[in-house]
């Protein structure tokens, strides 16, 4: 098995230090990753910064001329109230999208069966025209477009299971039948979307599935909406290729949110993703490094992707359970999901 690696040393230069989204989040996974000796069964591609045009397939030019001008100016700027940009922070940007967008070709040019992206900025809150909660450009919105437009994929899947709605990605394609969008946050939350009667609109009705979770849920809630609602949404789906927007900050121990996830979880998370790919799409696969906050679960965490993505079946889980009680009454929203969606 060949997995592709993109990340570059260029993405600790966008950093506020304090800031919850700041480059130690990166040198963490870069560590635990060398620690573990996975850097070195991994193929590494050196990423390439993504064009105006590849950005503008998803962002209007007036995103865009937004991030020119902070890369003209000479200090730090908010572009909201969560989220800061340097004057390196859009070629940074820039290059994030473009080691996602390297991932796919990667993939979809043989070069490797499946991929991961080690990217920052994050990108899965950037819509169409605004960057908000940590986010620029939307790596992975910009990285469907181009598989379909350079490589011809008639349905792209995009799965995220960061804590938070995934709003940018949901935006954008809200319209758009031939990307399905999943989604499983916590809710209500930050950004404040991602309701249930979410679901699309006009010929892309019904290409949004947006699963809204209370505070509090675990392992067994998440095993319970993979296995009968996101695994059937995604075969009756049937993608050429895979995304996954994939976040650690729905860890027990994530300082931001107030969900339940183990280390263990997420493996089950993303082994259940792989073994789709493997049935649906030829493996096609990439994962891409979105939200996390607890350095040690966001770092452990990757090294369990690398290893499932290699075909390794060890995972590491140093926290383990955790020591509160679990929400684990997921039945009734499973039930509305199976009538919202018909499956």
């Amino acid at each position: 098995m060949t997995t592709a690696y993109l990340t570059d040393g260029s993405f600790t230069r966008h950093n506020h230090p304090q800031h919850p989204e700041h480059a130690g989040r990166i040198e963490a996974v870069w560590q635990a990753l060398g620690a573990a000796g996975l850097s070195d069964q991994l193929r590494q591609i050196r990423p390439t910064a993504a064009s105006d045009e590849q950005i503008l397939a998803v962002h209007t030019r007036e995103h865009l001329l937004r991030l020119v001008a902070v890369s003209q100016g000479d200090r730090m700027v908010r572009l909201d109230p969560d989220t800061y940009a340097l004057p390196v922070s859009p070629e940074v940007a820039r290059l994030a999208a473009g080691a996602v967008i390297g991932a796919v070709d990667a993939v979809l040019t043989a070069q490797a069966d499946n991929a991961l992206a080690i990217v920052r900025p994050p990108g899965h809150h950037a819509t169409a025209d605004r960057q908000m909660g940590f986010c620029l450009l939307n790596n992975i919105a910009i990285a469907a477009r181009q598989a379909q437009s350079a490589h011809g994929l008639e349905k792209v899947l995009i799965l995220d299971y960061d804590v938070h709605h995934g709003n940018g990605s949901n935006d954008i394609f809200y319209a758009d039948p031939s990307v399905l969008f999943i989604s499983l946050h916590q809710y209500p939350f930050y950004p404040g979307s991602g309701a249930l009667n979410e679901i699309g609109e006009d010929e892309g009705r019904g290409a949004t599935i947006n699963i809204p979770l209370p505070a509090g849920h675990g392992d067994a809630s998440y095993r319970g909406l993979f296995s009968e609602i996101v695994v059937p949404a995604i075969e009756r789906f049937q993608p050429d290729l895979m995304l996954v927007s994939a976040g650690f900050d729905a860890h027990w121990v994530d300082p931001l949110a107030s969900m339940q996830l183990t280390l263990a979880g997420y493996d089950y998370l993303a082994r259940e993703c792989i073994k789709m790919a493997e049935r649906l799409c030829d493996g096609r696969i990439v994962l891409v490094m979105e939200g996390g906050y607890d350095l040690k679960a966001l770092a452990q965490g990757w090294c369990n992707i690398a290893r499932a993505l290699l075909g390794d079946d060890d995972m590491s889980d140093p926290y383990g359970s955790p020591q509160s009680g679990i929400n684990s009454d997921i039945q009734p929203l499973i039930e509305q999901l199976r009538q919202i969606h018909r499956l």
